[in-house]
């Protein structure tokens, strides 16, 4: 069976401050050396989002005056970007993208901006500078389901986590029935206090990780392309197939992971 994506990279030209569009390419090269087609959509103010045509959703970071322009047009995007999630759609968010995702972002001067509500958090503005190399444990549930979307076999670590670079000032607090997208090990995280990073809806997730985040971590690039497949393709009648991708050889990313936690251990 031929395997293809469609992937929308959301407000593009307002948030891609710190160049998280690398973890767009990573997932279409990843893609490609699988064969794999992959079709990149850019949806910026003013654009229609039409219900269930893309596969892949990424939202990068930006400063507070580009979130204020995001945030009033996302409400006309909400119910369509909501639905494509609850259908199982797939979603990356990193800083900025994750605060709008979210119940509100309240800036140090005041501002509240309203998201849509996606994550069951919301972030206030602090004095604080979390600025600094991230490294977290990834949540157990999401750990075993990524066990068996990463086929790479000879170049695994056993018990991976995540690591990134963290560079906000927001702190975001979650709901109570809200998982974390994982547990910091250094780094500050959600909020530099309770040891939350990130978020995870359905197969959306938030969180704090540039760097870019996909390149250094191969394990949850590979797991969130396996969703997305499966979402598309999974179902063959009334059976469910779990796709299985071909491992790739992937030292130079486990390299750049290590070297990563080396920095920061």
């Amino acid at each position: 069976m031929k395997y293809r994506l469609n992937i929308c990279h959301l407000y593009p030209d307002l948030m891609d401050t710190y160049g998280d569009k690398g973890n767009i390419i990573t997932i279409r090269q990843r893609c490609a050396w699988r064969n794999i087609d992959t079709t990149l959509t850019k949806i910026s103010v003013g654009d229609k989002l039409k219900t269930d045509e893309f596969d892949i959703f990424f939202f990068g970071g930006g400063q507070d005056k580009a979130q204020e322009i995001v945030g009033k047009d996302l409400k006309s995007k909400k119910s369509t970007l909501t639905g494509s999630i609850e259908n199982g759609a797939v979603l990356l968010s990193i800083c900025g993208g994750y605060q709008l995702l979210q119940k509100y972002f309240k800036t140090i001067d005041g501002t509240v901006i309203d998201g849509i509500g996606l994550f069951d958090a919301y972030t206030v503005g602090s004095n604080t500078r979390m600025i600094q190399n991230l490294l977290i444990e990834i949540n157990p549930d999401l750990q075993k389901e990524i066990d068996k979307a990463y086929q790479n076999t000879k170049y695994k670590i056993q018990n991976t986590n995540l690591v990134g670079f963290e560079n906000h000032s927001g702190k975001t607090y979650l709901g109570k029935n809200l998982k974390p997208l994982g547990k910091v090990i250094k780094g500050s995280g959600n909020n530099g206090e309770d040891k939350t990073e990130g978020a995870i809806f359905k197969n959306a997730f938030g969180c704090y990780l540039h760097g870019s985040l996909l390149p250094k971590n191969p394990h949850f690039a590979d797991y969130l392309i396996t969703k997305a497949l499966e979402r598309r393709f999974g179902k063959i009648s009334k059976a469910f197939l779990r796709i299985k991708l071909k491992p790739l050889d992937d030292s130079i990313e486990w390299q750049a992971h290590q070297s990563a936690i080396k920095k920061m251990l």
